[in-house]
């Protein structure tokens, strides 16, 4: 079973400690009572991976890590493990040799990201939503003090200490399988990321009270979402599924979501970025072989969804809390 006493001794001290008041209890009641049926088959091919400390190590510009030390065989050993903990959705990883070709090119958004949010240097940071940490590490590699992610799909648990076992059990990340409504009012995070989540809430506007709610005062919010063209005035409410998601509630237009944002008391809050999801950003792979963006789009027009709404559009909004 996971173990997060490591994280509960590290926030003992300092401005997380109060979270320390709820969170034990709700991990111990999770570790009873929500276990995927799948979970302890996930839980052994971690266990089963080696314990390394790579020679090579990059999450500047990449997740790669690798060691000269290694054979051929104990090469394919970590890759037979690997992939009983597919399907991998947001990377890719690049591990000793095996090249985790995940359906997302998580690394394309931290691109774009990236140059337009305060140097993460030393701060603590919230990654919500987080999914198997693959952004956890690129925010260590621009130096993060700290970083803590939440998600409550159990898989990604265990793809995320799967691979914190192979870079070295870096003490500076941490996955809880949390969702946000499960987190109390910390304000203790320098910066707090929520990407690919905001969509999937029935409730944004108290998504966004919760976001701000886990900031320090001049902590920064990286919020990257679907979004829609159009005015302050403009959100789509899609039917039962968009792009053949059932869980899609609100896509707002950028000029909505960042008055959303200031109604919630942000300020200085920017839209910068636009883009425009393709079939090479998100598609299947060897990594990832069920459906994906190019089977959700109408097949004789890409800009729309197989429902006729608007193609995905991302934007990227950065904001400050008071």
């Amino acid at each position: 079973m996971i173990d997060f006493g490591k994280f509960y001794q590290l926030i003992a001290q300092g401005p997380l400690a109060s979270w320390l008041e709820v969170l034990p209890a709700q991990l111990a009641a999770w570790q009873r009572e929500n276990l995927h049926g799948h979970f302890r088959n996930w839980q052994k091919s971690v266990d089963h991976l080696p314990q390394l400390t790579p020679q090579h190590l990059d999450l500047v510009n990449s997740v790669t890590a690798d060691s000269d030390a290694l054979s051929a065989r104990q090469r394919q050993g970590i890759e037979k493990l690997l992939r009983n903990l597919m399907p991998w959705r947001k990377g890719p990883y690049s591990l000793y040799g095996t090249f985790i070709d995940t359906e997302w090119h998580s690394d394309w958004k931290w691109d774009r990201v990236l140059p337009h949010i305060s140097p993460l240097t030393d701060r603590t940071v919230l990654d919500v939503g987080c999914g198997s940490g693959y952004h956890m590490w690129r925010m260590l590699g621009a130096g993060a003090r700290l970083v803590v992610g939440i998600d409550p799909m159990q898989l990604f648990l265990c793809q995320f200490e799967a691979v914190r076992k192979l870079l070295g059990d870096d003490p500076r990340a941490h996955l809880l399988p949390l969702g946000i409504e499960q987190l109390p009012e910390l304000q203790a995070f320098d910066t707090v990321f929520s990407m690919g989540v905001l969509y999937h809430r029935r409730s944004p506007l108290d998504h966004l009270f919760q976001l701000k709610n886990q900031l320090v005062s001049g902590g920064e919010l990286v919020l990257e979402t679907l979004v829609i063209e159009g005015d302050e005035h403009d959100v789509l409410v899609p039917g039962e599924r968009y792009a053949q998601m059932r869980n899609v509630w609100f896509i707002p237009s950028a000029a909505a979501l960042q008055r959303w944002l200031e109604k919630c008391g942000f300020v200085d809050v920017r839209i910068v970025d636009f883009s425009r999801t393709s079939t090479e950003e998100q598609r299947r792979t060897d990594w990832m072989t069920t459906e994906s963006l190019a089977d959700f789009l109408d097949p004789q027009d890409s800009s729309k969804t197989l429902e006729g709404y608007p193609a995905p559009l991302r934007a990227v909004l950065v904001a400050r809390k008071p």
